[in-house]
């Protein structure tokens, strides 16, 4: 099993935070490896302090489950979910803005964003992996 590595998870924040700057946002971006992992964080100059534990949740949770971390929020309120959540302190974050990262069919970790709108941290994300 191979993780993300980290000249690759370097890229993927350079490439994040180069959407954002675009979408004229401030953004923090983290990156974890298959096993959840942080593997690094960047996070922009006038960003929220809060957007580094978003980016970092939503990515937990996207490596976790294997998909979009948006597409778990529904569930997020279903006491199965919300046992889950209990039982990993919260380390994961059922909210838009997160994107698993494979290597061919292999998952091999995930990108967070936080600091704009849900829609606009999975636009970053997406594009970063892109």
């Amino acid at each position: 099993m191979s993780d993300v590595t980290l000249a690759e998870a370097l890229e993927i924040c350079t490439t994040a935070i180069s959407q954002a700057e675009k979408m004229g946002i401030k953004i923090a971006v983290s990156v974890v490896d298959s096993g959840s992992n942080l593997v690094t964080t960047q996070r922009m100059d006038g960003a929220l302090i809060l957007a580094v534990e978003g980016s970092r949740g939503k990515a937990v949770c996207s490596v976790m489950f294997g998909q979009p971390s948006g597409e778990l929020e529904e569930r997020s309120t279903r006491p199965t979910f919300q046992s889950l959540q209990l039982q990993y302190g919260g380390r994961f974050i059922m909210g838009q803005g997160a994107v698993p990262i494979f290597r061919g069919d292999e998952l091999i970790g995930a990108c967070g964003v936080g600091g704009g709108t849900p829609q606009q941290d999975e636009d970053c994300a997406r594009a970063a992996i892109t």
